[in-house]
């Protein structure tokens, strides 16, 4: 592989022309094919094989029209103080805003809070239910504004007026301040890291062309391939990571190949063969973890990961071919490893005494090599200690209840717990199909009597069957919150009922409403927990063997990652969870970690934390391959790694940490364990347990069974066919050409 990615280099940096021409024509037929595609609606959410979505899809066949998925919203008005909702005035105020919001275009119907018994018992608060013919993530922004333009109405009458309800979740935007934050703070990274402006624009100029190729292109094909509007979202936050990722890899060996004495197009070949390889092996554990996001089998999911891994494999080619072609136009204006622009302070001539001094990385290989056990334990002993807390893990998804008091959806939450109990926020909706049973309606009574004498029940409606009278729906309202465990609890409890119920009578029991879907989605994902962790890592520790030609360095590699995992998740569990710092980063209230956060972050943070295993390691592989002893190819590989790696995790830790001041509760919780996450695994296990570890193996790290190496491919990440290239004359001419065309 090494040689074949030195011929791709090389033929980049000579073709450069060609080259640049076919990024730049791919970017402007993505973004012709963005501008011009039909407009995609938002893709409805849906957990196949779950109870809850068994219950809508039911509800969808006997309840034609009813839209039993469609989105909900509650207008909650509050009197003054010492003054009824009931008041004349304030009762006009109420109606004129039900009669504006039923004339709404996806409006099925709103509810008089007079005329459904919506009014708290001491007169002070009422809500108006909408609902909607479409789900929260395909309600078009026109409702959305209709709606909290009828609340600003109504406020200006004198009342509190709020709103809530799955209805004001508008999908996600694809960019925005926290993109522009992230860049700049990369910008000056990497201008810290290499001590030139011209250098270090690279890498991100090409991350902006390789995001924008991705970005565009699932917008193009958003509408034939059924991609919802968030589909984008991870798309570019981890296109942008990889990409400027993968180009300061590149650049970096790349001069550190000029620093040699090599030729300028010869640099390019060999950095691209060397630096490529760990790109590519980097990329594709990125691509396994995203695209094994399908073993969850929730579509919105599934698309979301496919999405950003077909983002990563554009890095990885504009890595391998982009980079070096602006390599070739920067031509001198690029400087050796060393050298600064004389814009930063550069441009005098280093002694040969500065050239040789030990830099951090080296110093750092050293001390760990000094003491590899004492650094080892207290590695080890750190993260497991932060891990601790992930013992109390409580997974759940995030309501309105989780959201900052700011807002005005916490505010409604908070008015409809004070006036009609913490539960009312979670109703739940039990579905009977009776359509096998002798006596319906007896089904139907049966199964309200039985909730009623279960316990944290606070009120069961009388059923409501459809015109053929088979099937009807029963509203629970639990006195517990909807993210309390009571409440899990309490539905888990109803569909025990149920099944007796139906040995019973034969009629089927089925619970869904929002709780029941955020319960569902829990399980779903804790139990694609295991078979995601074992597919991704299996799949990664194969490829590493691969690349590394070894059996314990890849094993290493992923017992340190999980390590890593579970310290940021008792991290996030310590914060979001029991509050420790929860001021500090502006969580308003603690509970439920979000069901998805495990997985999410094992996917992500898995292929990030492989990217930087794979260029610090291939390096010291490379070390050793070429003749250096273990223990000095460990600090060869800091020496010429550390910084890399360095800047590449600060970069990635900004852009997650910017998520951390998001309104949002989950957007705010996955910025800081994304960041925590990067954290932990680059400085604690990769730059100091991976070379105590190696530092304590010795050779045997390298060791690999007869059997296995010859089964195994030899793909040569670290560049052993390109050793003889000096001996053929192929860097004297390379160095001749490019005199040539000066």
């Amino acid at each position: 592989m090494a040689t074949f990615l030195y011929k791709l280099g090389r033929f980049a940096f000579r073709r450069r022309h060609v080259v640049a021409l076919l990024w730049v024509a791919l970017l402007t037929l993505a973004g012709v094919g963005a501008a011009t595609a039909p407009p995609a609606g938002s893709t409805s959410f849906s957990i196949p094989g779950t109870e809850a979505q068994k219950a809508f899809d039911l509800l969808d066949q006997r309840f034609p029209g009813a839209a039993a998925n469609g989105a909900t919203a509650r207008v909650v008005f509050k009197a003054p103080d010492g003054e009824k909702i009931s008041d004349a005035a304030h009762k006009k105020t109420v109606e004129k805003t039900v009669s504006t919001l039923a004339d709404g275009s996806e409006v099925t119907s709103v509810a008089d809070p007079f005329t459904s018994g919506a009014v708290s018992k001491d007169g002070t608060i009422a809500y108006a239910s909408v609902r909607y013919d479409v789900s929260g993530m395909e309600l078009k922004d026109a409702s959305r504004t209709a709606l909290e333009t009828a609340a600003e109405h109504a406020r200006a009458s004198g009342l509190t007026v709020e709103l809530g309800g799955d209805a004001l979740q508008a999908p996600a935007e694809a960019g925005g301040a926290t993109e522009i934050i992230g860049i700049s703070l990369a910008a000056v990274v990497l201008v810290i890291t290499f001590g030139s402006l011209l250098a270090a624009g690279l890498p991100l100029l090409t991350a902006v062309i390789g995001v924008g190729i991705g970005v565009a292109s699932i917008t193009a094909l958003a509408h034939a391939l059924d991609l919802g509007s968030t589909t984008s979202t991870l798309a570019l936050m981890i296109g942008l990571a990889v990409g400027i990722d993968y180009a300061l890899f590149i650049v970096s060996r790349y001069r550190a190949e000029l620093a040699e004495g090599r030729g300028r197009e010869e640099a390019a070949g060999r950095a691209v063969g060397t630096a490529g390889s760990a790109v590519v092996f980097a990329g594709l554990t990125v691509v396994i973890a995203l695209a094994g996001l399908s073993v969850v089998n929730i579509p919105m999911l599934t698309k979301m990961g496919i999405a950003a891994a077909g983002t990563v494999v554009v890095a990885v080619l504009i890595a391998l071919t982009l980079v070096p072609a602006l390599l070739g136009y920067a031509g001198r204006r690029i400087t050796p490893t060393g050298h600064k622009s004389k814009l930063l302070g550069g441009g005098r001539a280093r002694s040969a005494s500065q050239a040789e001094k030990p830099n951090m990385g080296t110093r750092w290989a050293t001390f760990v090599l000094r003491r590899p056990v004492a650094v080892l334990v207290l590695g080890v002993l750190g993260l497991g200690a932060m891990a601790l807390p992930a013992t109390s893990l409580e997974l759940g998804m995030p309501d309105d209840g989780s959201q900052s008091t700011s807002t005005t959806q916490r505010r409604a939450y908070d008015l409809l717990s004070e006036g009609f109990g913490p539960g009312f926020n979670g109703p739940l909706v039990v579905v009977v199909d009776a359509k096998g049973a002798d006596s319906p309606q007896a089904a139907f009574t049966e199964v309200g009597d039985r909730i009623k004498g279960l316990k944290d029940v606070v009120t069961v409606t009388p059923a409501q069957p459809n015109k053929a009278g088979d099937t009807a729906t029963i509203t629970v309202i639990p006195g517990s919150k909807p993210s309390s465990i009571t409440t899990q609890d309490l539905v888990h409890t109803i569909r025990a009922k149920g099944a007796d119920i139906t040995a019973e009578t034969d009629a089927k029991v089925l619970v869904t409403g929002t709780t029941a879907v955020n319960i569902d989605m829990s399980q779903k994902l804790n139990d694609a927990m295991v078979p995601y962790l074992i597919l991704v890592v299996g799949l990664a520790f194969l490829l590493l063997a691969v690349v590394f030609r070894s059996i314990l360095v890849p094993l290493k590699a992923a017992l340190g990652f999980l390590l890593s995992v579970l310290a940021a998740l008792g991290a996030v569990v310590a914060v979001f969870q029991w509050g420790w710092l929860a001021g500090l980063l502006g969580v308003d209230q603690t509970g439920p970690v979000m069901s998805m956060m495990p997985i999410f972050m094992i996917g992500v943070v898995f292929g990030l934390a492989m990217d930087y295993e794979v260029f610090l390691v291939t390096r010291m592989r490379e070390a050793f391959v070429h003749g250096e002893e273990p223990r000095q190819a460990v600090v060869t590989g800091f020496r010429h790694g550390a910084r890399v790696v360095t800047a590449a995790a600060i970069i990635m830790m900004a852009v997650f940490a910017g998520f951390i001041g998001a309104s949002e509760a989950m957007i705010k919780m996955i910025g800081f364990g994304l960041a925590i996450a990067v954290f932990f695994d680059a400085f604690i296990v990769r730059m100091t347990i991976v070379p105590a570890v190696l530092a304590l193996l010795g050779r045997s790290a390298w060791w690999l069974p007869t059997w296995l190496d010859r089964v195994l491919p030899n793909v040569d990440v670290e560049g052993e066919g390109l050793k003889n290239l000096d001996a053929n004359g192929d860097d004297e001419r390379g160095a001749e050409k490019e005199l040539a065309r000066a």
